[in-house]
């Protein structure tokens, strides 16, 4: 897991310092403050490894920049300092001071670097449908023999599985040898497997994810694969919904994420099951999920789900499994969710704001809100009404025009009358702020 990240150049701002929770860790904030930019070099710091091109300095400070902090699980500590140079356009190996010094011969003949052992699985969702997928059972400098590790060079960079949306449905190879089948290959293979043999975990799995992370009054459960085109020989997935069984590839945007998140924890995690049994190792009790927006494409109702579902679903992948979970969102809904559920012991809450040309990063002392409108006029949002932009200027203004503060009114909203107009046409029948109004405007006798 990861315990800190500590920037120094890089990035948003000139520093950042987060101390992040075991368990939970909530980014919220406005768009461009680096929320997502947080979420990228926390990957790093977990794996060694950039999704893309590799984050940069701040101009002037490519010989300062840093980045630092803490990893580990237990009592076990693990601190990281990263600095970058110039010349290569890298920054310097997050491993650098463990590569070469130990070496584990697993029971399959491959030697493999020790520092491997102390890291755990890491997912990386983004709201694209691109996802990213690091394994330390897989993603491994492995040598082989040790006669080959003496004889040649191979590059100790392990390199994570990175999946646009369509080789998540269909696939991703490396170096000609497929990786992974895909979530339509997959699920339909997994579901044939279950049904003639008792090799049904993958799909055991699926089903109980797909299950928790479907809104309760819509769950999704797999029917019968079937044949959809002419010019595709494959069965397509289905599912089964309250109003019909469709092929997956005809699910809504929102059902498309569940789907696919779903997927990506079950074969990501059987997975690093059978790959650490094939290296003699046992599997993790810990699991890192990145995750960018858990909100997108979905309605209310299964916004309010999906944090709740997704720790739960982390949770029961193994008996003793400890999840850490990082997520940005800009959803009131998404932090109402987790009222209930929310430790302040092991969970964290973090806001990027912009004070006037810098970004700042602060933990915020949790606080219930209680509902969405509360969280979206609470420090998190900084909204001063939950109304829109032209409502909360007719009620400024009337508030203001109450007061007896005339001189500042806007263009437009200078008599009571103008008043009265804009908020009959902004404002609804039921809105709490009428009663105050109408008392007033009996009281002037209008």
């Amino acid at each position: 897991m990861l315990r800190s990240l500590h920037l120094e150049g890089v990035g948003p701002a000139d520093r950042l310092d987060l101390e992040l929770g075991e368990r939970l860790n909530v980014l919220t904030g406005d768009n461009g403050l680096g929320k997502s930019f947080v979420l990228e070099v926390a990957w790093w710091a977990l794996t060694g490894t950039w999704t893309d091109r590799p984050v940069l300095p701040r101009e002037g400070k490519e010989g300062s920049a840093r980045i630092a902090g803490e990893a580990g699980t237990g009592t076990t500590r693990d601190r990281f300092e990263g600095k970058y140079d110039r010349l290569a356009q890298q920054w310097s190996d997050r491993f650098g001071r463990h590569m070469g010094r130990s070496w584990t011969n697993t029971p399959s003949g491959a030697v493999i670097s020790s520092w491997v052992r102390g890291l755990v699985p890491v997912l990386h969702v983004r709201t694209n449908g691109a996802c990213s997928v690091w394994d330390p059972c897989r993603n491994i400098p492995s040598m082989g023999s040790a006669l080959y590790r003496m004889s040649s060079s191979p590059s100790p960079d392990p390199q994570p599985y990175l999946f646009e949306e369509r080789q998540l449905w269909d696939g991703l190879a490396h170096e000609g040898r497929p990786v992974c089948n895909g979530l339509v290959q997959d699920w339909v293979t997994w579901q044939l497997e279950a049904a003639d043999s008792d090799e049904a975990r993958p799909f055991q799995l699926l089903c109980r994810v797909l299950e928790q992370l479907s809104h309760p009054a819509e769950k999704m459960k797999p029917g019968k694969p079937v044949r959809l085109y002419l010019d595709d020989v494959r069965k397509f997935p289905t599912v089964e919904l309250p109003y019909g069984t469709i092929p997956i590839v005809h699910a809504s945007a929102g059902m498309k994420r569940i789907l696919e998140l779903s997927y990506l924890i079950a074969w990501s995690w059987s997975e690093h099951v059978q790959a650490s049994r094939l290296i003699g190792w046992q599997p993790s009790d810990r699991i890192v999920v990145l995750m960018e927006e858990p909100e997108t494409h979905l309605h209310p109702r299964w916004q309010r789900h999906i944090v709740p579902a997704l720790l739960g679903a982390l949770s029961g992948l193994a008996p003793s499994m400890r999840p850490q979970v990082l997520l940005t969102t800009h959803s009131p809904l998404v932090l109402a969710s987790i009222e209930p559920h929310f430790n302040p012991a092991r969970d964290k809450l973090f806001v990027f704001e912009l004070d006037g040309a810098d970004v700042t990063v602060r933990e915020l002392p949790w606080a219930k809100r209680g509902d969405a409108i509360g969280w979206l006029t609470s420090p998190v949002f900084g909204l001063e009404q939950a109304r829109s932009i032209e409502a909360e200027r007719a009620i400024e203004a009337a508030e203001a025009l109450m007061r007896g503060e005339t001189g500042a009114l806007p263009e437009g909203l200078r008599s009571e009358e103008e008043l009265h107009r804009e908020l009959v046409r902004v404002l609804p029948d039921q809105d709490r702020f009428w009663p105050r109004w109408i008392v007033r405007r009996e009281r002037q006798g209008a």
